[in-house]
């Protein structure tokens, strides 16, 4: 296992711009720890924008530990140097954001035509009533993997409250599986944002982040499960009624609004192979070309295998293979795709921005001297660097709430400490899988999933306290703890 002790030798930190009233390694130091402490206050307290806050401690941070305006901003003539905000946002969102982007359009796809129900309806029958909250689980995992955790939520709570109806047993037996699942995929697995922000920021192939996300998620995972089974039963929640005349309400709202813009799913439904088909296809397709690049010496195949596992291409090909099976051949009109893809793009605007000004965060840090400053402390640690990746993670998440914002900024500060430790790219996937175990801690009032949570399923604050913090807490302990193992032997 890495230790930050093993981090090596660091250069000089910079020391033109404004002068560092400590000096040295002290005054870095002291830069960085008031400008999170200034980026938590702007964030809890000043309820300022977490892209605006980041991009404003970015700046304050840099002139603070001595970069000088050209190197933060870059001339007017716009010379060869590119500055460090230009190389920091664009270094990072020219690897995330077309991924968003088009893991956001799949989703959507997904959503509007039916397959959620689908998969759900399917999985129920499978596994039978007394198997209902593992179908749950399940639905959640395989529908979380394309689908952002508040978009599952809104899609599958009402098959929740249907199950819960029918048992007459307690909401969370249902609900608590479900979201565990969602939260799984939304942490560990891309083309959700954190992990493909990460990724970039430690330069990790996706597949990487794929294969270990599913390892240290399948586990985590399981682990709430359990959880999930054990709170159900000892705390009774009510299918809260007036969620469920919301519901249907909204859920005809919607099917109407789709019917007037030629967007409704056609009559003939979607089968399940179908929807595991378009989710699966392109994982499969990174996965093989990650094993290609290990197993197979340069070749034709392997040129080919690369070609297709890129994450560009084989989510191009999973979206177009939805646009055709789920809608051209269901009846969909080409105009009916292009408003349901342009509908989805709109909400993921804030998520990529707030990923690019993680970016920022990041390169200020290296660029000022701040990140070799934070590596040689660490050095005196002697922790693992996995842990110490965790540890951060954890109090950014607990202390703002965001998980992206917890993730970027983490990122962030934990590159530098592996730079140059020639580490392989499982391992590095590792340390990210670390990283967004930590940035799921715990979820409390200060997130806005907590109250999505309560809301959609009539939790109280109390008992979601109970039950859905205590279920992240167990999820991001268990995959920080998978995470550590495998360390050891990667």
């Amino acid at each position: 296992m890495l230790l930050a002790a093993d981090a090596p030798p660091q250069t000089p930190p910079h020391t033109g711009g404004l002068l560092l009233l400590i000096p040295g390694t002290a005054g870095l130091l002291t830069v960085a720890a008031l400008g999170i402490a200034l980026l938590l206050v702007l964030i809890i307290k000043g309820r300022l924008q977490p892209f605006v806050a980041l991009l404003g401690v970015s700046i304050a941070v840099g002139l603070a530990a001595g970069l000088s305006v050209t190197e933060l901003f870059g001339t007017v003539q716009k010379s060869a140097a590119v500055s460090l905000i230009e190389s920091g946002m664009g270094g990072i969102l020219g690897h995330v954001a077309i991924i968003i982007g088009l893991g956001t359009m799949l989703g959507a796809i997904l959503e509007v035509s039916g397959g959620a129900e689908v998969l759900s309806a399917r999985l129920l029958r499978l596994f039978g009533e007394k198997r209902a909250p593992l179908a749950m689980g399940v639905t959640g995992v395989v529908f979380g993997i394309p689908v952002f955790f508040d978009v599952g939520i809104f899609v599958l709570a009402p098959i929740v409250y249907a199950a819960a109806k029918r048992s007459g047993k307690s909401i969370l037996l249902y609900a608590m599986p479900l979201l565990a699942g969602l939260s799984m995929t939304h942490a560990f697995l891309p083309p959700h944002p954190g992990p493909v922000a990460a990724a970039g920021l430690f330069g990790v192939d996706l597949g990487w982040v794929i294969l270990m996300g599913l390892v240290v998620g399948v586990p985590s995972v399981i682990a709430a499960w359990a959880y999930s089974a054990w709170i159900g039963k000892r705390l009774f929640v009510g299918v809260p009624q007036d969620m469920m005349e919301a519901a249907e309400e909204s859920k005809a709202a919607v099917a109407a609004e789709q019917r007037a813009s030629g967007t409704a799913p056609a009559e003939r439904p979607v089968s399940l192979a179908t929807v595991l088909l378009i989710i699966g296809t392109p994982l499969v397709l990174i996965l093989m070309a990650t094993f290609s690049s290990v197993a197979l010496d340069p070749s034709t195949v392997r040129s080919v295998l690369e070609f297709f596992g890129h994450p560009f291409v084989a989510l191009t090909i999973a979206l177009l293979l939805a646009y055709y099976l789920l809608g051209i051949r269901r009846g969909w009109s080409r105009q009916s795709l292009e408003t349901v893809s342009t509908s989805s793009l709109k909400p993921v605007g804030n998520i990529v921005l707030v990923v690019g000004a993680g970016g920022v965060f990041g390169a200020v840090l290296k660029g000022s001297g701040i990140a070799d400053a934070l590596a040689d402390t660490f050095n005196d640690v002697g922790l693992p660097v996995i842990l110490l990746a965790w540890l951060i993670s954890v109090v950014l998440r607990v202390a703002q709430g965001s998980a992206t914002v917890a993730i970027v900024t983490t990122a962030g500060i934990v590159v530098p400490l592996v730079e140059g430790q020639d580490l392989s790219q499982a391992h590095l996937a590792l340390i990210i899988m670390a990283i967004s175990a930590g940035s799921i801690f715990a979820s409390h009032v200060n997130d806005g999933g907590f109250w999505m949570v309560a809301k959609y399923f009539g939790i109280s604050e109390r008992d979601t306290l109970k039950s859905w913090t205590v279920l992240e807490t167990v999820l991001s302990v268990a995959g920080f703890v998978v995470a550590a193992a495998l360390s050891l032997v990667i």
